[in-house]
């Protein structure tokens, strides 16, 4: 279910963001023809018109400066750092963000009060059940939940089979909270590395441009240059993103390791404690 959601959101990002910029790509060709036009419109009335067009100006002025929103200056910019390689940046963003968002809905299922749990555990071996221990662990989601039922289910092998299983099992348990941080932190290095790779090429277009025309002028190197900036302030702010996302899962991770080695040490203690261990 985790893996279905996951797909959906990266399917939905990409359609998303791909037909925006196929929206914004549409929008930029009707606002120059209609622009072509109003100014061939006002060349003609110019004479009529010449003393109205101020507050005209202003209006549509400030009317512009409003509907211009921060995601349309972005999505301008995107469009302005060439698509072949803003593409590959907007790629590991959306992939970044799906293992993500998978990996923090795991977390948040695998997450236990464990001090509820030792406690149902504890009054059950009080009574001398433990298969009612190990049902009331079965019927717990987590990992914490897991690792103490394998301790139980060992429990007339001594302490030291107990502490074993634990052992054992809770590797198996790490490796699956972790599951993923690979390729988040693959994204988080590849997302600027992209990005320089787009700065070095936009360089490398400026001065092929000045080569070819033989003049160091501004508007000669411009667009090269702006392709060169974009790239890489695209791939650092995708990388700074990840990485957030990537420390919250990594403490998210510590944190229940370690109500995990918490509670099958006082698993063992209570286990101690109620004779459950068969001589």
């Amino acid at each position: 279910m985790r893996k279905l959601f996951a797909l959906l959101f990266v399917f939905g990002l990409a359609v998303f963001s791909f037909s925006a910029l196929y929206a914004q790509e549409t929008d930029e060709q009707a606002t120059s023809e209609e622009s072509t036009v109003s100014e061939e419109a006002t060349m003609e009335e110019a004479a009529p018109m010449e003393a109205a067009p101020a507050p005209v100006a202003a209006s549509s002025e400030s009317s512009s400066d409003e509907e211009v929103s921060g995601y349309q200056v972005m999505k301008r910019y995107f469009i302005d750092g060439d698509w072949r390689f803003m593409s590959f940046v907007l790629v590991c963003l959306i992939l970044g963000l799906a293992f993500c968002i998978e990996r923090i809905i795991t977390l948040n299922i695998a997450t236990t009060n464990t001090d509820k749990l030792l406690k149902k555990i504890n009054d059950n071996l009080a009574n001398g059940d433990v298969n009612g221990a190990m049902e009331v662990c079965k019927a717990t989601p987590g990992p914490t939940a897991s690792i103490l039922y394998e301790g139980l289910k060992n429990a007339g092998e001594g302490p030291e089979a107990v502490e074993k299983a634990i052992v054992s099992y809770g590797s198996v348990q790490m490796g699956l909270l972790e599951k993923g941080l690979v390729w988040i932190s693959l994204f988080i290095a590849i997302a600027p590395m992209l990005g320089f790779m787009g700065t070095v090429i936009g360089m490398i277009q400026a001065f092929d441009r000045i080569e070819a025309v033989g003049d160091l002028s501004p508007s000669v190197v411009a667009g090269g240059i702006k392709v060169a900036l974009l790239t890489t302030v695209f791939g650092l702010v995708v990388a700074i993103l990840l990485q957030i996302f990537y420390n919250y899962i990594v403490n998210k991770i510590d944190g229940i390791v370690n109500k995990m080695e918490d509670a099958s040490i006082s698993l063992v203690d209570i286990m101690a404690t109620n004779n459950v261990f068969k001589k």
